[in-house]
């Protein structure tokens, strides 16, 4: 039996489920615009951005790792609210584990919402005993895609929509990149070798043995095609423009460089990325996926890690969970 750091057991396994405790770290971002409002009251979890009486300056928000098949984190997706009518919301992954979840999840935000853009998590890949809906890997992703389409939500199948707001105009790319192992070299030569050793410290995704690449033979031969289909996308783009490139893992390895476990970085991203932020004209960086909110700047670019996380993991920066970033503002991108 594989015991992770975050264990529980399916399919006769144990292994992590994510990040959460295997990080470290904390927010480092300054200046944001506006501050967390309310806590809990009567039961309710309040998140919003308060702003100055009158003000209707919208902004470009961005929230990842809503995990609602926690109750707490349901309570909290049910009580966001934009600050303004004209607020975008970008949803950077791990929304829940069940598809009926992510599906109401994204509804009811976008009946919130100006415009609603998400981009899948691991959690949202995977296929699980508990969910009534079956698919798996890319014919799973596409599902989710459809149910979006239908609700008038933007995912990475979409036209780059361009926000024109404060900050902007700036072209706001989603992007569903997956990874490939080659984070794993931070602590062995190749993948084997690798996830040998995460074996042996107890510290393996679920990824593991749920999320499934199904038509292609590998996860990471997954993650060549979203590459190569991105770079495409990416290239093809209004080049007068800059781009807000928003993914649920990082772009870069060095956030994993705080996680308390490194052997989990390997399923953190990939190397084909790390000049991106430069290659694509990135106003800003926006990601997940880690459980570790804070602001850094690679190149000048600031990247920006969003996550809710769970909620042992945001009752220790405080008793109520921050508000979604302003990407714009919050990274100093404007």
């Amino acid at each position: 039996m594989t015991r992770g750091a975050r264990g529980h057991r399916r399919s006769g396994a144990a292994v992590g489920t994510g990040t959460g405790d295997l990080g470290a770290g904390r927010r480092t971002a300054a200046g944001d615009r506006g501050r967390p409002v309310g806590g809990r009251r009567s039961g309710r979890i309040i998140v919003g951005v308060e702003r100055p009486s009158g003000e209707q300056t919208p902004s470009l928000l961005a929230i990842a790792d809503l995990h609602i098949g926690h109750p707490d984190n349901r309570r909290v997706l049910e009580n966001l609210r934009p600050g303004t009518p004209a607020d975008w919301l970008i949803v950077c992954g791990d929304v829940a584990e069940l598809a009926s979840d992510i599906e109401w999840a994204l509804g009811l935000l976008r009946e919130r919402f100006a415009q609603v853009i998400w981009v899948p998590g691991n959690h949202d890949l995977w296929s699980t005993r508990e969910d009534p809906l079956k698919l798996r890997g890319e014919e799973r992703y596409l599902h989710i895609v459809d149910s979006c389409r239908r609700r008038g939500v933007l995912t990475p199948e979409d036209p780059y929509p361009v926000w024109r707001g404060p900050g902007g105009p700036a072209t706001v790319a989603p992007l569903f990149l997956l990874y490939d192992y080659s984070f794993g070299s931070n602590i062995a030569p190749t993948k084997e070798l690798a996830l040998a050793r995460a074996h042996a410290a107890g510290v393996v995704c679920s990824d593991e043995l749920v999320l499934h690449p199904d038509p292609h033979p590998s996860r990471e031969a997954w993650c060549a095609a979203r590459l190569r289909e991105t770079e495409r996308r990416l290239e093809g783009r209004d080049r007068r423009l800059p781009t807000v490139l928003v993914n649920h893992f990082p772009l870069r390895r060095e956030p994993t460089l705080v996680l308390r476990h490194p052997e989990f970085a390997q399923w953190c991203g990939t190397e084909r990325t790390a000049d991106w932020h430069l290659r694509y004209d990135a106003k800003a960086v926006v990601y997940g996926h880690l459980h570790i909110p804070r602001l850094t700047r690679y190149d000048g670019v600031p990247f920006l890690e969003v996550s809710l996380g769970y909620p042992r993991e945001w009752r220790r920066r405080g008793p109520s969970p921050a508000p979604p970033r302003d990407v714009l503002a919050d990274g100093g991108a404007r």
